[in-house]
């Protein structure tokens, strides 16, 4: 059990990850039976396009005879599958990649280990990784990790914690942050001027080993996640269940707490760390970039119109403003000297 008042990621991370009772280490199920459905399950062309960018930049990189992919939070392992068939049918790049998931959750670990019982190996650590170029793969992984809130009241710092009371309900209380405290967090790259503060600590050090790994054997990450470029963060804290959303506090351990990246945060934290964001965009620019309309009109061809109508409704969800195309951005992040823009054309 939870102690009494804890800070709000601590209780984020107990919820999601507390051994056998968080919500990501017990049996769970994604698309439509679960609580939330990524992309890669609503359809594969959007891991098929994710393919064709990792195999540009592969090619961008020199074509490489060894290199490295990570996929950080690989989920049910349905976007790494359709990778590691597909690269499997192209000669030039056969058994050049190395595959690798880097998960938090136990419970995905067994789940992905039955899928991939052969050509994956599973991290601990990021210094685990061959020195070889690497290239990283984050698919909506950053919106699932414990995150930080701080609030400016009458020019002094508040933190939010969660109170435990003795009804057993969760509820928000603040405690005064000395100003030692959020100098170090403004030191992270977080403007001064804010006068609300959300990030995840756990980001940041992610954040800061992939660069390094970058840095010293090149490559990039290639970040996909529902946010905002905005300068002013803001409170996006949300609980989900049943593909809807609820209060943070309305089922411990039985729903996905989530929050909106930063994506000028993130920036912010690739140049203090030496490298570049090559490229930023709405999702559905990428993908449409990328050829997806494309490969649908080729596929679609020989489709009966129940599955031709399934299949366009479905890149829809994907691309379209109002449903995940706008949300939804890609970042791209690299070496200062790689000029590679491949899926981010109309930056």
């Amino acid at each position: 059990m939870i102690s009494k008042t804890q800070p709000l990621d601590c209780f984020i991370d107990k919820s999601l990850y507390e051994k056998n009772k968080g919500y990501y280490q017990r049996k769970m199920e994604f698309g439509r039976k679960g609580d939330f459905i990524t992309s890669p399950g609503i359809s594969k062309l959007f891991s098929e396009m994710i393919a064709v960018w990792i195999v540009s930049f592969w090619e961008n990189l020199n074509k490489p005879e060894k290199i490295n992919l990570v996929e950080l939070g690989a989920g049910n392992g349905e976007l790494l599958e359709v990778l590691i068939n597909t690269f499997n049918k192209l000669e030039t790049v056969k058994e050049k990649f190395k595959f690798y998931i880097f998960e938090k959750s136990a419970s995905l670990k067994k789940l992905q280990k039955k899928k991939f019982l052969k050509n994956v190996r599973w991290l601990n650590n990021f210094s685990e990784l061959k020195n070889s170029p690497t290239i990283f793969l984050a698919n909506e992984f950053f919106d699932a990790l414990p995150i930080k809130q701080f609030i400016k009241i009458n020019d002094e710092w508040y933190e939010n914690f969660v109170l435990l009371n003795k009804s057993g309900k969760f509820s928000l209380k603040k405690k005064k942050v000395n100003k030692k405290k959020m100098e170090k967090i403004f030191n992270q790259g977080i403007d001064e001027n804010q006068n609300f503060v959300e990030f995840s600590p756990l980001m940041v050090k992610y954040f800061k080993s992939i660069c390094k790994k970058i840095k010293s054997s090149t490559g990039g990450i290639l970040l996909i996640d529902y946010g905002t470029s905005n300068k002013k963060m803001y409170n996006s804290l949300q609980g989900i269940k049943n593909h809807k959303k609820v209060d943070i506090f309305d089922d411990y351990q039985n729903i996905d707490i989530t929050h909106h990246i930063n994506f000028n945060f993130i920036k912010k934290i690739v140049n203090l760390n030496g490298l570049k964001v090559g490229g930023i965009i709405n999702q559905g620019s990428f993908l449409k970039n990328m050829g997806i309309d494309l490969r649908a009109e080729i596929i679609s061809k020989k489709m009966s119109f129940l599955k031709k109508t399934d299949l366009y409704t479905r890149i829809r969800r994907l691309t379209h403003k109002d449903e995940m195309g706008e949300l939804f951005k890609v970042m791209f992040v690299t070496t200062k000297d790689n000029n590679f823009k491949t899926g981010f054309n109309d930056i």
